[in-house]
């Protein structure tokens, strides 16, 4: 098959969207399938729009784009859509409609999370053919080797890590842990390791920040450490927190947005108004949920599988696909502009 992924690869820290086009494209590549990401050629199979909004850099091509390309070019691709984004996620007030929008040019719908897909339905997304697969990050990178879980003897090391600096990260919960270390009950015990951007003006007072890191470098880090934390508010998924579990550090998240369908048997889970609480909690009973942690299921290679059987099962079923369907009724550019463009694109 031939697969169209919709982002823009960046290299180095820029985020879990960028990532699952990473893994998702080298999955597919050594199962012997074509990867483009963009609509040139005639005979894509399938097209899997993962950033319809035009403004953002990772976006290779728009829900406009593959209305064009199913008008003008080749009716007979699948259009898949991955929804991974959402209005609660970072307090804004378009994203979802917007994104409901965009849906009606898919054939199958993909979330992240079940919580994600119960909000768009409360939103008024009425596409019926829709799943939800969890994501999951490179076992080669992220993985247990080298790993030294808690002695009981040191303090315990905690770290979290985001690339976006959106307040909704958690940064209330974080600058409250950085304050508990005022107290020498905490200070005596824990040390705190935030790694990645900060909010504008926004600093620590008793924990260590590091600059934003990938790969290899930001596992190694990671390991350096016995727990994992995180307090993102409404997160449709989040890798931070897969990352983290599959290099086999326990994990204290908050019960918010998809995190819970991920961390669930493996960590402890917190609410805002008892987050010192659980971590005393899981401070006084590390051994046992460091035992949880290694049977943790996610990672990259178990989501891309799931994705690439997904696509096998719509390509066979592409003939009744294509009858139900009417592009016609889809949002286009004009096909004179639409071939402009594509000339001066292909040149």
């Amino acid at each position: 098959m031939k697969i169209s992924i919709g982002t823009n690869v960046k290299d180095g820290p820029w985020g879990g969207g960028n990532l699952f086009a990473i893994n998702l494209t080298n999955y597919l590549h050594s199962e012997g399938h074509e990867v483009v990401s963009n609509l040139k050629d005639d005979d894509i199979d399938i097209i899997l729009l993962t950033e319809p909004r035009k403004t953002s850099e990772s976006s290779a091509f728009t829900h406009i784009d593959v209305n064009n390309y199913l008008n003008y070019v080749n009716d007979k691709s699948i259009v898949i859509h991955r929804i991974n984004e959402c209005d609660e996620r970072k307090q804004t007030d378009f994203v979802n409609d917007y994104l409901v929008g965009v849906n009606k040019s898919a054939d199958y719908t993909i979330f992240v999370s079940t919580w994600l897909m119960q909000l768009f339905e409360r939103e008024g997304l009425t596409q019926q053919n829709k799943k939800v697969i969890l994501a999951g990050a490179n076992q080669e990178i992220f993985n247990s080797e080298n790993f030294l879980p808690w002695d009981q003897k040191q303090k315990l090391k905690i770290v979290t890590h985001h690339w976006g600096a959106n307040w909704n990260k958690g940064f209330d919960i974080y600058q409250k842990l950085d304050r508990l270390l005022n107290d020498s009950y905490w200070n005596n015990r824990i040390e705190f390791s935030y790694i990645g951007n900060l909010p504008k003006n926004f600093e620590f007072k008793n924990s260590t920040h590091i600059p934003p890191l990938s790969g290899i470098k930001l596992a190694s880090k990671l390991k350096e450490n016995h727990l994992y934390i995180t307090a993102s508010k409404n997160e449709p998924s989040g890798n931070h927190h897969i990352e983290a579990a599959q290099c086999s550090l326990p994990i204290l998240f908050i019960n918010s947005g998809g995190i819970p369908e991920y961390c669930n048997d493996y960590g402890l889970i917190f609410e805002e108004s008892n987050f010192e609480d659980k971590l005393d909690e899981i401070y006084e009973n590390y051994e046992i949920y460091y035992n949880k942690i290694l049977s943790y299921p996610f990672n990259a290679k178990k989501m891309c599988s799931e994705y690439l059987t997904l696509f096998n099962e719509l390509n066979k079923r592409k003939k009744q696909i294509l009858e139900t369907r009417n592009i016609k009724n889809l949002k286009t550019t004009n096909q004179y502009l639409f071939r402009i463009k594509n000339l001066k694109i292909n040149k």
